[in-house]
């Protein structure tokens, strides 16, 4: 008897110290413990591309001889990606945002954050709009409203964001102070530059358009354009923190796709194909155009839309994804090198330089993909590559954010 109770004692006490001890008093390997939990999501809006390899570059010759898209065979990891452009109505909840945030600021309304005890804006309080006087510096000056009409003035509407030089910091090896490696940006505006509709088209009536494709409701799920790569940028810097907001972890941050996954995306698991649909010709069996570009000679409105059509139009590709030919070109983080095949890695290949504001022009070209409402059919094949200035805004250029995804996902075991 008494041995079974010293024994029950021993086991008691064992027991006691595995659950209440922990790492410390069993001596063992187990990691650390409460750690979060992490489950994989999926993203409103966003559709997962599985990790794999293709050939990226044209699938059969080069007619020009240009070389400036080799064929070589490169493997990406598994990402998110919007299912189509930004649209208008998405961009403007960014702008809306920022005016917003002036407003607030403007009006004093802040509160201070329990955590780190700074001063943050007070989103709860309202803003009463009607109160021009107090927000009268938000607005065009008296003598520069057109037919008086009380207007905001988009120049005001300027937004800061960071990003965070990861290259440089790798190859300084800890020899720096941090602070040399974030970088902040500050937009002149927020808003797309609605006049590029008209200064993209010399003798060409599209003064409409300028005045209404942002605004619109008719235009809200038409995917904006007349952004800048580093307002697109600022953009997916928003929404990272705008999905921190209502998540205790935060994921990998929204960015802009890199060329070679935007082709990856495009491509839908066809490899060779030229087309996002899989096939070598614009029309399907009954003649129907399957994107929207300029067919033909210049027979604008024959695909159904004349200049851009709504951002879910036509069918998507094997992916679930969206217009990735024609309807707008989309911006990419990549910056652009002629014949950058032949000296890329073939491991999540990118070529990214960040151009500072007074660079030559030349080390300013960022990579657009997928050709626009504009261009022929050339332009809208899956490997075709093109650029346009970062700091320019075209009325047919937009864009769409991806995302890394983390951890390994059951699509990739194929």
């Amino acid at each position: 008897m008494r041995t079974i109770i010293r024994l029950s004692i021993v086991l008691m006490t064992a027991t006691f110290f595995f659950s209440c001890g922990g790492s410390k008093e069993s001596g063992q390997l187990i990691g650390v413990q409460k750690r979060p939990t992490w489950n994989a999501i999926n993203p409103y809006g966003m559709v997962y591309v599985p990790s794999g390899s293709f050939t990226v570059g044209t699938g059969d010759q080069d007619l020009s001889m240009t070389m400036i898209q080799r064929p070589k065979t490169i493997s990406i990891q598994g990402f998110f990606i919007d299912d189509t452009e930004i649209t208008n109505n998405e961009y403007r909840q960014f702008v809306e945002w920022v005016k917003d945030s002036l407003a607030h600021d403007i009006l004093g309304h802040y509160t201070t954050n329990e955590t780190t005890g700074e001063e943050i804006l007070d989103w709860e309080q309202e803003v009463d709009w009607s109160d021009f006087a107090s927000l009268e510096e938000l607005y065009y000056a008296e003598n520069e409203r057109f037919a008086g009409r009380v207007q905001i003035n988009p120049e005001k509407l300027t937004y800061e964001y960071e990003w965070y030089d990861w290259k440089a910091a790798a190859f300084d090896k800890g020899q720096s102070n941090r602070t040399k490696f974030i970088k902040k940006e500050k937009l002149k505006s927020a808003k797309p530059d609605t006049m590029t509709w008209i200064r993209d088209f010399t003798y060409s009536y599209n003064e409409p358009m300028t005045r209404n494709y942002f605004w619109h409701p008719a235009f809200d799920n038409y995917p904006v354009v007349g952004v800048t790569w580093h307002q697109a940028t600022a953009f997916s810097y928003w929404r990272t923190k705008l999905w921190g907001l209502g998540n205790e972890i935060t994921t990998e941050d929204y960015r802009l796709p890199t060329e070679y996954e935007w082709e990856y995306a495009a491509r839908g698991g066809n490899d060779y194909a030229p087309y996002p649909w899989g096939g070598y010709y614009v029309r399907n069996s009954k003649g129907c155009i399957l994107a929207n570009f300029k067919p033909g000679r210049g027979d604008y409105p024959e695909d159904g839309g004349f200049y851009t059509v709504k951002a879910d139009a036509y069918f998507p590709n094997d992916y679930g994804i969206y217009n990735m030919a024609g309807n707008v070109s989309e911006w990419t983080s990549s910056a652009y090198y002629d014949n950058a095949n032949s000296f890329i890695h073939d491991m999540n290949s990118d070529v990214r330089f960040d151009a500072a504001e007074d660079d030559p022009l030349a080390w300013k070209r960022k990579v657009i993909r997928g050709g626009s409402w504009k261009d022929i059919a050339f332009f809208i094949r899956t490997s075709t590559r093109h650029f346009e200035f970062q700091d320019t805004a075209k009325c047919y250029v937009g864009f769409r954010n991806a995302l890394t995804f983390l951890g390994r996902s059951m699509n990739d075991f194929r």
